[in-house]
């Protein structure tokens, strides 16, 4: 038995796939968009995330990046689109495997104790959710930051650049790291990109003298949260 989670709109699938992983013993969540998807993720600490692509608040590979930054539950995509970009883009932001609809359960389960079986014993479950550096606050399944308590309003690859070197603290992070882990497998060579989005963090954050985002230069960007 696993504890799975259902993040699908539809309301015709979650109830067939609440029947029909019940059956096989399974204790299931379900949630109809991204955000609640993400906070379940949260809250119920499932064994496996079954995810729809096509959510009505957000696409489901930004669900699939947002859970990833704090948790290695496997996810497995489900979507109507069986396009190979489509699915090299969701194993590349993080799912483990992809299901395309029209799916039978038979299906579905067997790709779901093939992803059990297949995740190491030791693997984390995740990590912390919410990370205190000094002043400055990170709330990872919220998309929040705090700086001394005010909100500080990002952009999704503000706030994933940041949480990237807030993960890595105190320690340089290459402009190809950054680009791999925010933009994506396919970027390593674009440090213009970096560049530009650690101007708009520093502004936002007032360390327009570089000290909370420290410049390794010709090699990438390290964070000092007891500069702030």
């Amino acid at each position: 038995m696993a504890r799975v989670l259902v993040i699908d709109d539809d309301p015709s699938l979650l109830r067939a796939l609440r029947v029909g992983l019940e059956a096989e013993g399974h204790d299931v969540t379900t949630a109809v968009n991204g955000e609640r998807g993400i906070s379940q993720t949260a809250l119920v600490a499932p064994d496996i995330v079954v995810l729809d692509l096509g959510l009505p608040d957000m696409d489901g590979l930004e669900v699939s990046q947002r859970i990833r930054q704090w948790s290695d539950v496997p996810i497995i995509i489900l979507s109507a689109t069986g396009t190979e970009h489509r699915k090299i883009e969701a194993l590349d932001g993080g799912a483990n495997d992809y299901v395309t609809k029209p799916f039978s359960m038979g299906e579905l389960e067997a790709r779901i104790r093939a992803v059990l079986r297949n995740r190491p014993s030791d693997a984390p479950d995740q990590l912390p959710a919410e990370l205190s550096l000094g002043r400055l606050d990170l709330d990872f399944v919220h998309h929040e930051v705090h700086l001394a308590g005010a909100r500080v309003d990002l952009t999704t690859k503000e706030f994933n650049l940041l949480a990237f070197l807030a993960r890595h603290v105190e320690r340089t992070c290459t402009y190809q790291m950054i680009l791999q882990a925010v933009w994506g497998i396919g970027y390593g060579d674009e440090a213009q990109y970096v560049h530009a989005y650690v101007h708009r963090l520093r502004q936002k954050l007032n360390d327009e003298a570089g000290t909370l985002i420290q410049t390794a230069p010709g090699v990438g960007y390290s964070l000092h949260p007891e500069s702030l």
